[in-house]
């Protein structure tokens, strides 16, 4: 199946025969291309010139398409670009300026000597950076590289792409200015410590692809140490879409949370938080596989956070692998490794059983085959119904978190967070291929927040008291 992600533009030669576009339409579509643009660059009395733009499947697939081209007769490829990695010249992001700053008014006030007042105010009443500087509406996307999407370790300049991005998703769903800090350690203490000496000038903090078990170390450390939210998407972003989706598929299949038996296959950083959160929502009956197989209390080889969360989920020392967890199972959520589940194992779970692969980019079974034997399936992909993606969620998590000024996140923020994001699915509109609404609906961010903002603001002590002075003699 195509894709944009490996979309590519080909600048051709072709010669005055009227029918080279069509051949060159041909060809792609035979080498099992999408034309999606032929734009005419110049046209000449013995022919033209254009740019064909064109998906493929993934970059071999890509190299495919342009020997298919050069195989034309009468067509000449002169240029490929990889429009992927245009997009990405230069980054993705800038910094603008919020104010004017046309006139020696503007700058007497911007800067110096008008901003000497603002800072001798906040030196005295350092509770109001957060409503007179960016802080109130700052996050700080941190990552050590160790585990960049899918991808594995490739190091802080190579995970900044990704950062980028998410600092762009922030702006685009929550008008929020994000700052990708990308850090040449994977060092716990350095780490910890590097973001406590920056954390004066971020509302939130967003930890970033870190690996397990180091992610969940530096996440307790930073809540305990900072006084600003410390939100770690990989674990709290990926468990509040996936227990929201959770959530509409049982209304599907009319079932209950605290009834059904569930599988999820990962312990790392995203299974973790997914089982902690489904075990806070009520549920009753969880089993976790990693590579050691069933997670039992007494297993050896277990690090101490898979033998923690064997205790948590399967104190009768249930031993096996995925398919033997699988056996009557209502519910499979996959955040592990590709094609690690033969589709035929689907069989042996219950009736109007549900399934979420959701590793990315492979899925641990194929989300296709899968509804053959599933009542509902969600996976991570943007090109099948039900895309469980955590753009769902940390835009409007943060917003609510920034809105409310709050100073740490809870439990009851993220089921809050949860919660608003199925709601948003309205029971004329739930069906098998819709349980989790768009990442483009703009009541997402908008629910999403309201219902942390509220939250936050209920618990004691989770959020900052700012004064006003803007006012004349504040």
């Amino acid at each position: 199946m195509t894709s944009a992600s490996y979309s590519i533009t080909v600048r051709l030669s072709a010669d005055g025969d009227p029918a080279s576009i069509g051949r060159i339409a041909t060809a792609v579509g035979t080498a099992g291309g999408a034309v999606t643009a032929i734009d005419v660059v110049e046209s000449r009395p013995d022919g033209l010139t254009v740019d064909v733009t064109c998906s493929a499947a993934d970059a071999p697939h890509s190299d495919e398409v342009v020997e298919a081209l050069r195989a034309v007769p009468g067509v000449a490829v002169r240029k490929v670009s990889d429009r992927t990695f245009l997009l990405h010249l230069g980054g993705k992001l800038e910094v603008a300026s919020k104010v004017p700053l046309k006139t020696r008014d503007d700058l007497s006030m911007a800067y110096t000597p008008g901003v000497a007042r603002v800072c001798l105010a906040l030196a005295e009443h350092p509770e109001d950076v957060r409503r007179l500087t960016i802080k109130g509406n700052t996050v700080a996307v941190v990552t050590d590289g160790s585990a960049v999407l899918g991808l594995g370790d490739l190091g802080p300049g190579a995970a900044l792409p990704v950062m980028e991005g998410k600092a762009a998703l922030f702006k685009r769903f929550a008008d929020i200015d994000a700052w990708p800090i990308c850090l040449d350690t994977q060092d716990v203490d350095e780490i910890v410590r590097t973001v406590e000496l920056i954390a004066p000038g971020f509302g939130g903090i967003n930890l970033e692809d870190i690996a397990a078990p180091r992610c969940f170390e530096i996440e307790a450390r930073l809540r305990e140490r900072l006084d600003v939210p410390v939100f770690h998407d990989d674990q709290h972003g990926t468990a509040i879409v996936a227990l929201a989706a959770l959530r509409n598929a049982l209304r599907v299949v009319d079932k209950h949370l605290p009834d059904v038996r569930i599988v999820v296959a990962g312990a790392g950083a995203a299974g973790t938080a997914i089982v902690h959160l489904l075990l806070e929502a009520g549920a009753g009956q969880v089993l976790v596989w990693d590579r050691e197989g069933i997670l039992s209390p007494d297993d050896e080889r277990l690090s101490p956070a898979k033998a923690d969360l064997a205790r948590r989920t399967n104190p009768a020392g249930v031993r096996g692998e995925l398919p033997d967890a699988l056996v009557g199972a209502d519910v499979f959520i996959g955040v592990s490794a590709g094609n690690v589940l033969p589709v035929e194992a689907l069989t042996a779970m219950a009736e109007r059983a549900v399934v979420f692969p959701m590793a990315n980019p492979t899925p641990e079974v194929d989300p296709v085959r899968a509804r053959q034997h599933a009542a509902v399936v969600a996976s991570g992909r943007s090109d099948l119904p039900n895309q469980i993606n955590n753009v769902l969620a940390f835009p409007g998590v943060f917003r609510g978190l920034l809105d409310a000024r709050a100073r740490e996140i809870s439990d009851g923020m993220l089921l809050a967070a949860a919660d608003a994001l199925a709601a948003i699915v309205r029971d004329d509109q739930l069906n098998a291929n819709y349980i989790i609404p768009s990442v483009f609906d703009p009541a997402v961010t908008q629910a999403v927040a309201a219902a942390v903002a509220e939250q936050a603001r209920a618990e004691p002590g989770a959020t900052a008291t700012v004064t006003d002075r803007t006012s004349l003699g504040g």
